[in-house]
Formats: structure tokens, C-alpha cells, sequence
């Protein structure tokens, strides 16, 4: 067996290993509530207008019984986990539905803002950091680095707010939630399908221009906000790599043969300089994907942030919290993976790390 697919192989093997400490802990600390309290997320609700406080206690009784709830720790543990791998997540009170199948109708949406966030701080961050770090210390160096300043420091929330207030409701170019009112009606048309749950990507299969149109403009001040931190860490990361890079012996060799500037950093420097930027790219795309729940509330997209803020009210709801927290950090692991492999493949430096 090579040594790549030796490194692959304990990746691979790395991800179960890991989503099954997670969950031990997940499940340890819903095991610390006592068995008569978690009896209620299974319970009808209103039964105190209903029932006597003795019939109560005598249908809680029935519950712990069916469910389990005073077995060990590594039964009850067992247990979950086997519903978990069947595809059985457990049943929201909240959302009255069954938890992953509400992940899933919610993820399109969560999804199609992080891909146009990522479509739009990807190349702006590699590009505007190159050209500062190539120009290091120029005026547009110092442009850059005071704009990464204000973008790292202001709070989402924040240049939510401010985009709401001047290009809603000023100037009225670009609108809340996810389609107009207009609109919304003939997505549910039976001529209309969903291929993808994508409203872009449905709206050109199905030929519908104006929605297309219309979910862009709908989606032009969420990714801005999301994009707008990512952007500045990639190009802060990006411009110190390239101003490091560029005083190394191999470009000044090159630069001394004649080779243009232009050649000089996207055709030898820059290539050199992308794991770090790969690095946090992928960590990018993990914390836009588990971090977007206040862009998305603010501007009215019910994506998985839908889920959470729902299971939220009242009485906090077990199964839709562990049932995100599984899926954050399932995401978020095959993110960490996908980067390893990337930076096996790309980065001779890991290579040699792994040969060795």
C-alpha cells in the first residue's frame, strides 16, 4: 500500500472515530437531565388540562418504560445510536415532525448561501490579497488591509442592519427573504419542479427567468454579510504569503531573467502560496455552513437556522438539538477531510511529510 493511501485510510478511518466521541458527549450531557424531565419531550402536550397529576405520573411511568429512560448509559447510548444509522433522528415536539427529514427540506436553503458566498469571497480575497501582498506597503496595500480592519471587526448583525436600512428600505434594490410574494405562488405550480432545491439552479431548468432574477436579488445582501469577514481573513492570509513568497531566491532568478510581473506573480508566486489559502477556504466554507443561522433569521431565509430558532421556543427541544449538533459536526468533519486530502495532493511539503 503507498503512503498516500495509507494517509487516506487513516483520514478515512479518523472521521467515524471522531463523530463517535462527539456523540458520546452529546448524549453524556443529555444523560445528566433526569429521566422524569426528558419523559416530557415525549409526552402529548397540555396534559395537565386533562389529566389528574396521578394519571400524569402514571402515563410518565409508561413512557420511561417504552423509551428506555432509566437503562445504563451505554444501553440508552446504544440505542440512539442504532436509531441514528437507521435514519431515524428522533421526533421534534417543536417542529412536530421528525428531525431529519427537517434538516434535510431546510439544508437547499443554507446551502445556496454558502455557494454564492464562497463563489463571491474566493476569488476577490485570492485576488485583491496577491496583488497587495505583490505591492506590499503601497497604497493599496494599506486600502486593503484597512478595509480586512473594518470587515473582521463589525459584527454580522451589524452590517445586516446596515444593509437593510440603505438598500431595502432607501433605496429599495434589494429585498428580503428568499423570492417576492409575486413569485412565490408559481414555485408551487405543478409545472414547476425542483431539481436541486436551489431557487437559481430550479429557476433556469425550469426556464423561469424572473425567478432567477428575483432570487438573486434576493440573495445579494445575505452572502454579501457572509462573505464579507471570509473575504477579509482569505486576503489577509493570501497577501502575507505572496509578500513572503516574492522575496524568495527562485523569483528575483526569474526576475532576472526578464520575466514579466504579471508572470512573475500568478505564474510563479501565486501557485506557490495556495495551501494556506486552501486551508482557510475550506475553514471558510465550515464556518459559513454552521454559522449562518443570524444572516439567515435577519433576512428572513428559513434555512436550518429555521430548525434551531423553532426547537428553541418554550421548552428546549432534545432531539432537534442533537440532531443539528450531529449534522454541524458531520459537516464539519468531511470539511476537515475534503482539506486534507487537498492538501496532500497540492502541497509537496505534505507530501513529503507523508512519504517519509
Amino acid at each position: 500500500m503507498s503512503s498516500f493511501a495509507k494517509f487516506l485510510l487513516r483520514r478515512l478511518l479518523a472521521v467515524p472515530l471522531t463523530l463517535f466521541i462527539i456523540t458520546l458527549v452529546l448524549y453524556a450531557g443529555v444523560m445528566l437531565t433526569p429521566p422524569e424531565a426528558r419523559v416530557s419531550l415525549y409526552m402529548p402536550p397540555n396534559l395537565s388540562a386533562r389529566l389528574t397529576e396521578a394519571q400524569i405520573a402514571n402515563l410518565q411511568e409508561q413512557y420511561i418504560q417504552r423509551y428506555h429512560l432509566r437503562d445504563s448509559f451505554a444501553a440508552q447510548y446504544g440505542l440512539w445510536m442504532g436509531s441514528l444509522l437507521s435514519g431515524s433522528w428522533g421526533f421534534s415536539p417543536a417542529l412536530e415532525e421528525d428531525v431529519l427529514p427537517a434538516l434535510l427540506r431546510r439544508t437547499p436553503v443554507t446551502l445556496e448561501l454558502a455557494f454564492y458566498s464562497l463563489l463571491l469571497f474566493i476569488p476577490l480575497g485570492l485576488v485583491s490579497g496577491a496583488l497587495a501582498g505583490w505591492r506590499k506597503n503601497s497604497a493599496g496595500d494599506g486600502l486593503l488591509r484597512s478595509l480586512a480592519f473594518l470587515a473582521t471587526s463589525v459584527p454580522p448583525f451589524i452590517i445586516s442592519i446596515i444593509l437593510l436600512v440603505v438598500f431595502y428600505i432607501n433605496l429599495r434594490w434589494f429585498l428580503p427573504e428568499r423570492i417576492s410574494d409575486s413569485l412565490r405562488f408559481s414555485l408551487e405550480a405543478e409545472e414547476y419542479r425542483a431539481f436541486t432545491g436551489f431557487l437559481t439552479f430550479d429557476s433556469l431548468l425550469n426556464g423561469r427567468w424572473d425567478v432567477f432574477v428575483n432570487a438573486l436579488q434576493h440573495l445579494a445582501m445575505p452572502v454579501f454579510t457572509l462573505s464579507l469577514a471570509h473575504w477579509a481573513t482569505l486576503a489577509r492570509i493570501t497577501r502575507v504569503s505572496v509578500a513572503g513568497e516574492r522575496r524568495k531566491d527562485y523569483v528575483l532568478a526569474a526576475q532576472a531573467r526578464g520575466v514579466r510581473k504579471t508572470g512573475l506573480l500568478w505564474r510563479h508566486t501565486f501557485p506557490n502560496t495556495l495551501a494556506p489559502s486552501l486551508t482557510s477556504i475550506l475553514l471558510s466554507a465550515a464556518s459559513i455552513m454552521t454559522g449562518v443561522f443570524v444572516v439567515e433569521i435577519i433576512f428572513g431565509f428559513n434555512g436550518v437556522s429555521d430548525l434551531i430558532t423553532r426547537s428553541m421556543r418554550g421548552i428546549p427541544d432534545a432531539p432537534a438539538a442533537l440532531g443539528f449538533s450531529i449534522y454541524a459536526s458531520a459537516l464539519t468533519l468531511l470539511l476537515t477531510l475534503l482539506l486534507d486530502i487537498l492538501l496532500a495532493l497540492t502541497d509537496p511539503r505534505v507530501r513529503e511529510e507523508i512519504s517519509q
